[in-house]
């Protein structure tokens, strides 16, 4: 017999936790292509290069003619077409290629539940879409603080327009990670799984569309319900109605149905999460 220099771990052996975290941190380094090719890193940082820039833009803009042209909440529903594709391209990364290839039995032979490992992929694809849109958010409020002229009240009338875009932020990506990974992890074809996230959001636009133009009044005001991008809008509207709706009061009209909105909401994001779950246990089972 040859001894070939195994030796046993005598180290700290650190558990479910640090499995958790480890996960949830390599899938926001997957997320933004970082640790892999420069292939991979082009679509994620052309995107944030265009918010970046669109942002910058902005401030430019706003210190030239001093009026603001988008409200922080405004940037992120002015961007949430980028956010689409974002979801597309980087959701089957994070969920397809691991079915694909059938390395999940690995995952689960570690101290990881099942459901830890839907739910670290979803908080990474939350995370990474909330920066998408929560970093030209800052650069917004940095151009707007360093050039406002009202002193220190400026700078914290500032911060209470930002807390409301960076709060809707948080909404974008709740919901819109939620549906991306649930789609993703119908297959282990990237390419099937980004064309079917793309489907989702674009397909259910018409639908909205038929909705809102039928003879009531009552239809039309629920007619978001139907497509994912107008179901958060609505329930922006509700929540956050002071900095979405502009000061014409012209935009979407949501009637008293904003409980409703916030309660589809809530109720679509704890499905897809259920339905990620109840995916990756009959995954566990082959």
């Amino acid at each position: 017999m040859h001894d070939i220099g195994y030796q046993r771990y005598t180290g700290v052996r650190l558990g479910r936790r640090h499995v958790v975290g480890a996960l949830y941190a390599h899938s926001l380094r997957t997320a933004f292509g970082l640790g892999r090719s420069a292939k991979a890193k082009i679509f994620p940082w052309f995107i944030v290069g265009v918010v970046v820039v669109a942002a910058a833009g902005l401030v430019a803009v706003r210190a030239q003619i001093g009026q603001v042209l988008l409200s922080y909440a405004q940037f992120a529903d002015t961007m949430s077409w980028l956010v689409i594709f974002f979801v597309a391209v980087v959701a089957p990364e994070l969920v397809s290629r691991d079915l694909g290839s059938g390395v999940l039995p690995l995952y689960f032979s570690r101290p990881l539940r099942l459901v830890d490992y839907p739910l670290a992929k979803f908080a990474a694809l939350a995370t990474a879409v909330f920066m998408l849109l929560g970093a030209p958010q800052l650069v917004m409020f940095l151009g707007g603080a360093f050039t406002t002229d009202a002193g220190w009240s400026g700078v914290w009338d500032e911060v209470t327009d930002l807390a409301p875009g960076l709060a809707y932020a948080v909404l974008w990506a709740g919901v819109f990670s939620a549906i991306g990974l649930a789609a993703a992890s119908v297959t282990g074809k990237r390419a099937f799984a980004a064309g079917g996230i793309v489907a989702v959001f674009l397909m259910t636009i018409p639908i909205g569309g038929v909705l809102s133009v039928l003879p009531s009044v009552t239809v039309n005001q629920l007619a978001g319900l139907a497509t994912p991008s107008i179901l958060v809008q609505g329930t922006g509207i509700w929540l956050f109605r002071d900095a979405l709706v502009p000061e014409s009061g012209t935009g979407l009209d949501i009637g008293d149905f904003g409980p409703v909105y916030g309660l589809v909401t809530v109720v679509l994001i704890a499905g897809c999460i259920a339905a990620l779950i109840a995916r990756y246990r009959k995954a566990a089972r082959r």
